[in-house]
């Protein structure tokens, strides 16, 4: 009988991916998701969905019971809470793997930053749980490219002078669906990074060049004009994106070394241009069938 791998945030950017990954390979995968609706609409039959708030202790223990893992993927306003609340049921239900998206610049030194601060402790519950886990430290995804988009304007927030390796949600897929697959992947934290090391502004400026070939320029905005407009405007969604890439301006990526987890797991391979062909492909596929 296939196992069972609960995904928490299954219907989010990455949690979709890793799902459709799992059930491709043999895994029976459990959506848990606070808008069963939508996942409905996204994932075939195959697929069982739990509709219910993670932190209702009834709820996820109708998620977790008879699994053999569980992944969690979601925003990080609420992981850490989700985490501790995993951690406490996973261990009444046999859970023998818990895995988790933290970051790549997740450390001691870096918890002054807020959003940090929750993703190490949620790291932490995840530890002291005793429950095997895999920790997934990645950098930034190529899917998130199309966010720094807004009212056909292309702009990064800042300088931001770090290069990142961006990685592609399908090559992390494939980890995170290796990790459960073996023993050796248990209690490990592992750093994830793409093959390439891209400038924001260069990858974004790829990225208009095929789907918004209009967008002749990608802007930068200083940090003193994003906060300006979001304290007229209001916007906490503009605040908050300021305040997140001015973290990243002065701590970039980090330097940890991927080696362990590419031996272990297979390193990510696919490039940003590659990313953005298939990509293309797959929209004018889905355009020709319309």
């Amino acid at each position: 009988m296939p196992k069972t791998i609960a995904v928490i945030g299954g219907t989010g950017m990455l949690g979709r991916t890793v799902s459709h990954r799992l059930d491709e390979k043999g895994f029976r995968v459990r959506i848990m998701t606070r808008d069963g609706q939508k996942a409905s609409k996204m994932f075939s039959r195959s697929f069982e969905i739990v509709t219910g708030d993670p932190m209702d202790t009834n709820r996820l223990e109708e998620a977790l019971h008879g699994c053999y893992g569980v992944h969690i993927s979601l925003p990080s306003e609420v992981e850490r809470s989700v985490a501790r609340a995993v951690a406490k049921v996973a261990a009444k239900h046999g859970i023998e793997r818990i895995s988790y998206i933290s970051g790549a610049t997740v450390t001691e030194e870096n918890r002054w930053f807020p959003m940090i601060n929750r993703k190490f402790q949620a790291e932490a519950a995840i530890r002291e749980s005793g429950i095997p886990y895999t920790i997934f430290c990645p950098t930034w995804f190529m899917e998130s490219l199309p966010k720094f988009i807004v009212n056909g304007r292309a702009a990064v927030l800042g300088k931001q002078p770090y290069p990142y390796r961006w990685v592609a949600a399908e090559d992390f897929a494939k980890m995170v669906l290796t990790a459960f697959g073996l023993a050796e992947a248990a209690n490990q934290r592992f750093f994830v990074f793409g093959p390439e090391a891209i400038r924001m502004r260069e990858a974004l400026r790829r990225y208009c060049a095929v789907f918004h070939p209009d967008i002749k320029k990608v802007a930068s905005t200083p940090f003193w004009l994003v906060k300006l407009l979001a304290t007229v405007t209001g916007d906490q969604g503009l605040k908050g994106a300021g305040e997140l890439m001015s973290y990243f301006e002065k701590v970039g990526e980090g330097s940890n070394n991927p080696a362990k987890v590419n031996g272990l797991l297979g390193a990510p391979a696919m490039t940003l241009d590659a990313w953005l062909e298939k990509r293309r492909a797959k929209d004018k596929k889905g355009d020709a069938a319309l």
